[in-house]
């Protein structure tokens, strides 16, 4: 089920989602200060293009002031933006029986887009 999920999420859209968080990543690795930020984009990327049997997690190093300080300058640069988008797309999605398990999703994507920082993706067991 989680194949045919990611199959289909592709084909309707999630690609452009893996595009944009692709370039994003890129542009931001361009710098040193920006590399971080990168990281987490890219991880986000890897996210978005296969969602289906992931989740994400609280990491074990999810602690401390850097990663509250890069939360912080993520939610105030880019967080807020990104956690909105994916929230009223799983909006539009969840209005047609069909579309709930990518409104599902895109609820995952928005709650990592929003504090990616500390945020592990696993497979789903």
């Amino acid at each position: 089920m989680n194949t045919l999920g990611n199959i289909l999420w592709v084909i309707l859209g999630g690609f452009i989602t893996f595009l944009m968080y692709l370039f994003g990543s890129l542009v931001l690795m361009v710098t040193i200060v920006g590399i971080p930020f990168g990281i987490q984009t890219l991880k986000m990327a890897g996210l978005a293009l296969l969602p289906f049997g992931k989740e994400a997690v609280p990491g074990q190093r999810s602690s401390g002031c850097l990663f509250i300080l890069m939360n912080v300058l993520w939610i105030l640069f880019a967080g807020i933006e990104l956690a909105i988008t994916h929230l009223v797309l799983a909006f539009l999605l969840a209005i047609t029986i069909i579309g709930i398990p990518f409104a599902q999703q895109h609820l995952k994507l928005a709650f990592v887009a929003f504090m990616p920082f500390g945020m592990d993706i696993r497979t789903k067991i």
